[in-house]
């Protein structure tokens, strides 16, 4: 199993915060968004004499819940569409499971959300990477670059949208042309959608599952972690109107037995969190991009992509090795006290060499630390370079 770029750091972190350091978390998406208060209450206020295992695809009252929330968003499905996960990751370990044997390959744009690497390695499923650049923005490569990788061995495209680590928000006439290709190749095409809510520039999300004919083709991962602030909760969830793949994910369910019950009481309240709070979110959000985009391209050798959604953006240092930089800015670098944490985005790509001198940067703290921790790096990259 490969090691997570987002956390392999942390003794180092460790070391850090002993020594009397303050650190800028610039590497995990933990928001410092308030969970709303809705569904802490809904836990405090729980009477329960026995924390008792829940049906293994999650409480009908649960998933009738998050039919509604979907149709809202213009998703049709019904709650049998649907199966409570141990968080985005378990419905996405579910996914490959489900759809893929031992050696089957998944196409999947690079960079993207490190734990796929894991999820392959996990599932014993081979990666076949479409390169995206930092120069593009992003941008999802010419349709052609996907067909030039399919093989008898390929059984899905998957793709995270907004992105994590880019930000990168697929448009309406991509996501058609994608579907044209899982159609044309009979493939799976698989969505991780869950900051579906975090779109900025007046731009909208726009699912797989609003596109018509991907009934038996599309499957989409979701969380409650980044939209409502509950990345504890470990609650997500699988949704596909594919009838075998619901029922293949469903034995997966069975075998882990039940997702958590408490989460799941929380998660069904936040369902009730008024749009006030969503508007509030996504305008602080992009605020904090705007300060850190502009902070950043103040740092002479940086270039930085400008994300469309999510809080994430990879960020091009004038350096080498992003993994010992990191290192080096908790070990032997400080600004009064003062150090970020970043994560190296090596560990976000699967083609070996790409991505050496980038990192991820996730923008959840407030835009004074944003600025702050800007500062720092432009300190540390004139200090790391001589």
């Amino acid at each position: 199993m490969p090691q997570s770029p987002i956390r392999k750091l942390a003794p180092y972190a460790e070391d850090a915060l002993k020594k009397g350091k303050t650190i800028y978390y610039l590497n995990i998406g933990q928001p410092d968004i308030k969970t709303p208060q809705i569904a802490l209450d809904a836990v405090k206020t729980q009477s329960l004499d026995i924390l008792a295992y829940t049906r293994s695809e999650g409480s009908e009252a649960y998933r009738k819940k998050i039919a509604h929330y979907y149709k809202k968003h213009h998703i049709d499905v019904n709650h049998n569409h649907i199966i409570v996960t141990t968080g985005g990751s378990e419905a996405l370990l579910f996914a490959f499971g489900s759809i893929m044997d031992i050696d089957d390959e998944i196409i999947i744009p690079e960079p993207f959300y490190a734990n796929y690497n894991g999820f392959s390695v996990a599932s014993g499923v081979k990666i076949v990477p479409v390169i995206s650049k930092i120069d593009d923005n992003f941008a999802l490569p010419p349709i052609e670059a996907f067909e030039k990788l399919i093989t008898p061995k390929t059984k899905a495209i998957l793709i995270c949208n907004p992105g994590n680590p880019t930000g990168y928000l697929y448009s309406k006439e991509e996501i058609q042309k994608l579907a044209d290709i899982v159609k044309k190749y009979d493939l799976f095409l698989v969505a991780d959608e869950v900051y579906r809510e975090f779109t900025y520039d007046g731009n909208t999300h726009y699912s797989i599952l609003q596109e018509s004919g991907l009934n038996e083709h599309a499957i989409i991962i979701d969380s409650v972690s980044k939209r409502y602030s509950m990345c504890g909760a470990r609650i997500g969830c699988l949704v596909s109107k594919n009838k075998q793949v619901i029922e293949t994910a469903l034995k997966f369910a069975q075998a882990r037995l039940s997702p958590p019950s408490l989460a799941q009481i929380a998660s069904e309240a936040a369902l009730e969190t008024p749009q006030s709070y969503f508007d509030a979110v996504i305008n602080e959000y992009e605020t904090r991009r705007n300060v850190l985009i502009e902070e950043l391209s103040k740092i002479q050798g940086v270039k930085v992509a400008k994300p469309k959604g999510a809080f994430y953006c990879i960020v091009e240092l004038p350096i080498q090795n992003a993994d010992d930089f990191a290192q080096w800015l908790l070990e032997h670098f400080d600004v009064n006290g003062e150090t970020v944490m970043v994560a190296p985005a090596a560990g976000f790509y699967s083609s070996p060499g790409v991505g050496l001198n980038q990192v991820r940067i996730a923008y959840v703290l407030n835009t004074e630390s944003l600025i702050k921790a800007a500062n720092i790096l432009k300190e540390a990259l004139k200090v790391y370079k001589n």
